[in-house]
């Protein structure tokens, strides 16, 4: 093993150590994007890529090669996966996806000549992309299964403010983006703004806060709407966050949030603040953070992600904590290029019939059923 390797392995344990303690061997997996527009269209992508749009930057590349809003054929394709394996209480596997609930109206935006943002539910955004499928009934099948269930991720993947900003200013690469019905591409600095629009409650202007607040009371209340219960477990998309917003989110039901171990709290003109989390911690509002400690994510080349996995869930069981499994959508979609998907689920498949086999114990659960488990042991944990 290299240097390297070992230096890894030693940042794992450290930073599993602090916070909330099982015994329970507790597999969660967490999948951010649901919902969310991503690339319209492999014929987009080619039409944007040739046009100079920054499409395959850093980590981009996959999102924008492979990622769309699910097919019948994925959704179909997961549930199969998630109902082949079955924990010790006989449990099949769950997901919890963490789910957009809205996209841009592009049509009224245009009409409205830039000058206010508007938004359809994303069952809109589905019926428009796969129509006459009633797509959003096997959502539902999924969530009645309990192997897809479902919490938020906020009202869009996107920075409203900025966007609109950018539009405003007659922004080419943004309008471009626009024309198409997309927004992921790596952008370049608009004025003295670097914000990604992917990352909704990032803050450069201050008063965006407002515009924030706003999307996450909207976002919630649809939520409800839409799937029928109150969501109560929240991940801010791209991680970026500031936590005057927690409030407005207790206040609409959200009694857990993720949070890095080591957040860097926006607090607007590229200020930032340190802030350390670690599992189980509440906050002033009385929510309790989620940390994620394990990584799957199978359509980022060049890594064994399943052994890289298994690695790091042996690492959190040493340390008595829960398995908090990281896996995007981009994983699970085979709309652009089938080959993503089978590959995806295929290294799933593989991933949760050798966590079954080295730990005949492990529970499936989802986001919201650790955080009442947290809640439940009483333990102290606040921060200032």
């Amino acid at each position: 093993m290299g240097f390297s390797a070992i230096n890894n392995n030693l940042v794992r344990n450290l930073s599993n150590i602090p916070g909330w303690t099982t015994r329970r061997k507790i597999i969660v997996i967490e999948s951010d994007d649901w919902g969310s527009i991503r690339m319209p269209s492999r014929k987009v992508f080619n039409i944007l890529e040739s046009k100079g749009l920054n499409l395959t930057g850093g980590d981009s590349k996959r999102y924008n090669l492979y990622d769309t809003l699910a097919s019948p054929n994925d959704l179909n394709d997961l549930f199969e996966t998630l109902f082949s394996v079955t924990d010790k209480n006989k449990n099949p596997c769950v997901i919890t996806p963490v789910c957009i609930v809205a996209n841009p109206d592009f049509q009224k935006i245009k009409e409205n000549d830039f000058k206010e943002y508007f938004y359809e539910p994303f069952t809109k955004t589905l019926d428009r992309y796969y129509q006459n499928t009633k797509l959003f009934d096997l959502w539902k099948k999924g969530i009645e299964g309990r192997i897809f269930v479902p919490q938020f991720h906020g009202r869009e993947h996107l920075n409203v403010g900025e966007w609109m900003r950018a539009l405003q200013l007659h922004d080419k690469e943004a309008l471009l983006g626009f024309e198409h019905g997309f927004w992921g591409f790596n952008r370049k600095p608009l004025i003295n703004s670097r914000i990604s629009y992917q990352a909704a409650f990032d803050l450069y202007e201050p008063d965006d806060i407002v515009i924030q607040a706003k999307a996450i009371k909207e976002g919630l209340a649809l939520f409800q709407e839409l799937f029928g219960y109150v969501a109560r477990y929240f991940v801010p998309p791209n991680g970026p966050f500031n936590n005057s917003l927690e409030e407005v989110a207790a206040e609409c039901g959200i009694s857990y949030m993720l949070a890095p171990k080591i957040q860097m709290e926006p607090r607007g003109y590229e200020k930032k603040r340190k802030i350390f989390h670690w599992l189980g911690q509440q906050n002033k509002h009385h929510q309790r953070y989620i940390a994620r400690n394990c990584f799957f994510e199978p359509s980022q080349i060049g890594k064994d992600w399943t052994n890289s996995c298994l690695n790091e869930i042996g690492i959190a069981f040493r340390w008595h904590k829960p398995a908090v499994i990281s896996s995007h959508r981009v994983n699970y979609i085979g709309t652009h290029d089938i080959k993503n998907r089978e590959n995806g689920l295929r290294q799933l498949n593989l991933l949760l019939k050798s966590i079954l086999k080295q730990w005949p114990d492990a529970e499936f659960l989802t986001s919201d059923q650790l955080g009442d488990l947290i809640t439940n042991t009483n333990i102290i944990a606040e921060y200032p």
